[in-house]
């Protein structure tokens, strides 16, 4: 079995795993929810496995580069630590009813480097600029910090759900945690994400002399990773100095994850030096 069919049979375990949280979240079923978290574990070791083999395949072919260099390969990366993270989340925290709105995001995420057309899982060799020890650690901390975003803009739906509705007899909220959990779990995890993002940034100006002569240069899609980075300081500076908190930060988080995805995906609509999602 090559990569592409083991991350692909991945894609539907996770896409599993996340149709089990929410059904124990919508028919009270702990037993769903533990297979839920499971079957998560099956699919992060299908992921890590698909991973490493397309690393191993690289190399048999000549190419010999860490899987992370097109959109195809971030995405399957990007799902990975999505799902990585929600599990600590969930050990911590005893509580599964977050992953009913973080395992849906990876599935996506999988389903859409897995399935669309437009999109290819072929392995090619790395143009000049890519070539470079800065690669990894560019990405890895770029996408460490997008998936933390992507699991707080999850937390954010469900604290806006939980804040709205809990006067109401709803028995799918009484499962969800207390506000103040959720509020708090959201600011944690956009401290994470924004400091790997933050990285992210800093190893992209260092690998960007060493490819163009230039530590930045406006291209779009550093210009829209400072946006988004503004955003969630932004965030970060109402909730420590103004004493933001609960449903302003909830709607502030939403829209910086708008931000991650334009900066992931628009952007490559747009003329410019990174050819990384096209």
């Amino acid at each position: 079995m090559d990569s592409s069919n083991l991350l692909s049979i991945t894609t539907f375990i996770y896409g599993f795993a996340a149709f089990l949280y929410i059904v124990a979240v919508v028919f009270k079923k702990p037993f769903a929810g533990r297979l839920g978290t499971w079957t998560a574990l099956a699919g992060i070791a299908g992921n890590i496995s698909g991973i490493i083999l397309r690393w191993v395949e690289s190399y048999k072919i000549g190419i010999g580069h860490a899987p992370l260099s097109n959109l195809y390969e971030s995405l399957i990366f990007f799902s990975f630590v999505i799902v990585a993270i929600y599990l600590v989340i969930e050990r911590s925290y005893l509580n599964r009813t977050i992953g009913a709105f973080t395992t849906p995001l990876a599935f996506l995420a999988m389903a859409y480097a897995s399935l669309s057309p437009n999109i290819s899982d072929r392995i090619q060799p790395l143009v000049p600029a890519l070539k470079s020890n800065w690669l990894i650690a560019h990405v890895i901390t770029c996408f460490i910090g997008y998936a933390a975003f992507a699991i707080a803009f999850g937390l954010s739906i469900m604290f806006l759900f939980k804040r709205n509705y809990m006067k109401e007899e709803n028995h799918i909220l009484k499962f969800f945690p207390d506000v103040k959990i959720l509020d708090e779990i959201s600011h944690q995890m956009i401290m994470f994400g924004f400091l790997f993002l933050s990285a992210g940034i800093i190893t992209g100006a260092v690998w960007a002399n060493s490819a163009w002569g230039r530590y930045w240069g406006w291209d779009p899609k550093e210009t829209w990773s400072l946006i988004t980075w503004f955003v969630y300081a932004t965030l970060l500076h109402a909730r420590f100095m103004r004493g933001w908190h609960g449903k302003r930060l909830a709607y502030l988080s939403i829209i910086g994850f708008a931000a991650v995805l334009f900066t992931y995906f628009g952007v490559n609509l747009l003329p410019g030096l990174h050819s990384y999602g096209q």
